[in-house]
């Protein structure tokens, strides 16, 4: 067995509050080595104190085993923190597709920036008439926008 498969028996492993996209894609999974007999998973949390950190930790145990992997090791990194700029386009176009706005890129810059609010694009019309109507949605890590133009509710992902 070669980490490319062990990845691709993770890629089957759908985010649980995001489930259009998997822990792969998402950049939860970091690393997959072997240490003797022994499958070792590195990942690192979309945030801290994800609440559904532990039911991706039993589904990758659970997927392992059933695919042959005897023992397994999941290590939990938090540095460097997950940050929403791992996400790729074609994963971004998934959120949208789904009805998240996607997260617009983040910047290396580590000083505070004053800026006008970030115009939010509507995943159904792609109209920039939207408004924030909460900080927080379905998880901590998105917020809820109303379109003005298509009258559609939808989630953004914020920047992490």
């Amino acid at each position: 067995m070669t980490e490319q498969t062990i990845l691709g028996y993770l890629s089957e492993i759908l985010d649980p509050e995001i489930p259009v996209l998997n822990i792969v894609e998402m950049g939860i999974v970091r690393s997959v080595f072997f240490e003797n007999e022994k499958v070792v998973v590195t990942i690192t949390p979309t945030y801290s104190g994800c609440p559904a950190m532990r039911m991706i930790e039993d589904n990758i145990v659970e997927k392992l085993k059933e695919n042959g992997c005897g023992e397994v090791e999941l290590k939990t990194v938090y540095t460097p923190t997950w940050t929403t700029d791992w996400l790729n386009e074609i994963t971004k176009k998934k959120l949208q597709q789904y009805g998240i706005s996607p997260p617009h890129t983040t910047s290396d810059n580590h000083f505070v920036e004053i800026t006008l609010p970030k115009k939010i694009s509507c995943p159904y019309c792609q109209s920039h008439q939207t408004s924030l109507k909460s900080d927080f949605s379905s998880t901590a890590c998105k917020a809820m926008y109303y379109c003005n133009a298509c009258l559609q509710p939808f989630e953004y992902f914020k920047e992490i």
